[in-house]
This record gives C-alpha cells, sequence and structure tokens, in this order.
C-alpha cells in the first residue's frame, strides 16, 4: 500500500526534530511492508494553518489519490481538534484514502478504527451542545444580575462624556446642528435626541 507521511514540530519546541518522527514512521511502514511515496514535514503550530504548507500540499495530494493512506506519530501532529479531525478524516473517507496513527493504533481502515471515529465524533458533538448550554446559562445568569451582554454602547466608551459636553452647548445654542453632532461624534441622531432628552429631564430634576 502506499502511504503518505506526515510529521509535525511547533516553532515553540526549539529540541524538536520532525526526523524523530520520521524514523518511527518508516519503521513503521516497512513493518506493515508499505510504501512511503511522500513525506510532508511542517515546523509550525497544529493551530497555525497559515504555515502548515505541507499540510496544505498533503491535502492536495490527498484530492489526487496519490496514496491510499496518511501515516502520523501521533493524532495531535496531524489535528488541532477533535472536529478538525472528523471534518478531515470524513473528506478522506469519501475520497478512499485511509488514516494511521502509529502511537494511538488509530487506524480508519479498520470496523474498530471507523467505530472510534464516530465515537469520537458523537463526544465533540455533545462537548459542543454542553459549552454552548454553559454559555447560554451564563449568560442568563449576568442578565438576571444586570450584567451588560455585548459591547458597551458608544456612550459608555472612554472620553465620550467630555466630547458631549463640549457638543451639547453647541447644539442647543444652534450654533451645530443634530446630524452634525451626531456625525462628529460617530453616533445615530436617534442617540443624539435621546441624549438630549436625558440631560434636560436630569436638568428639570
Amino acid at each position: 500500500m502506499k502511504v503518505a507521511a506526515y510529521a509535525r514540530v511547533s516553532t515553540s519546541d526549539k529540541d524538536q526534530d520532525p526526523e524523530t518522527q520520521l524514523l518511527a514512521l518508516r519503521d513503521f511502514a516497512r513493518g506493515q511492508q508499505w510504501e512511503i511515496v511522500g513525506e510532508y514535514v511542517d515546523h509550525a503550530p497544529a493551530n497555525d494553518p497559515l504555515h502548515r504548507t505541507a499540510w496544505r500540499k498533503l491535502l492536495d495530494d490527498a484530492a489526487k489519490r496519490r496514496f491510499q493512506a496518511v501515516l502520523v506519530f501521533k493524532l495531535d501532529r496531524a489535528f488541532r481538534s477533535v472536529k478538525h479531525m472528523h471534518d478531515t478524516l470524513a473528506v478522506w473517507e469519501a475520497q478512499g484514502i485511509g488514516f494511521v496513527s502509529a502511537r494511538e493504533g488509530f487506524d480508519t481502515r479498520t470496523a474498530l478504527g471507523r467505530l472510534l471515529l464516530n465515537l469520537l465524533a458523537s463526544l465533540a458533538e455533545f462537548e459542543l451542545e454542553a459549552l454552548s448550554e454553559r454559555v447560554r446559562a451564563g449568560m442568563d445568569r449576568a442578565r438576571r444580575q444586570g450584567v451588560h451582554i455585548g459591547r458597551p454602547p458608544v456612550t459608555a466608551r472612554a472620553g465620550f462624556a467630555e466630547k458631549w459636553a463640549a457638543v451639547e452647548p453647541e447644539i442647543r445654542a444652534g450654533r451645530l446642528s443634530k446630524s452634525e453632532a451626531a456625525r462628529q461624534l460617530g453616533i445615530g441622531f436617534a442617540t443624539v435626541l435621546r441624549l438630549l432628552q436625558t440631560a434636560k429631564g436630569e436638568a428639570a430634576s
């Protein structure tokens, strides 16, 4: 069987040498009587797709079916998350390409490997749903406690009070139109009206 060997070391791991992974992959392939038709090596973090140029090349060659399986030393050398792994392996499965991890013994060409893939996908979906529920619960609790959710209003930004204090007398004296004031302050016309009304109400009280 023709396989592609992929190795990756992070740029922060100065003492790591991708040759360590490649030696293990060559031995593994030799033991299985597989032919390594390409070695792809990246020096980049797993979550840095821009600098994982060898990974992109591997994906391109996989689409061209230049090999029958991808061989890695460990799962985390290839994938940045369970979802990333599941999505990638789903594409490879459709292309007729297997995936093998030498360290974990993960092989999607076997029934056990496919079962493990489905279990991991289910766990990832469960984790995502649980996280969403926790986020929604946290936001709901914050709202009940009077905490503002989302970006602060324009009027609460640093320096706005001073800008408004300088503009408001000009508006009331008729030297500055409300629309021009809104443009200068970077707020909506309705916000200017609301601020003027609020200030008027405070002055009356």
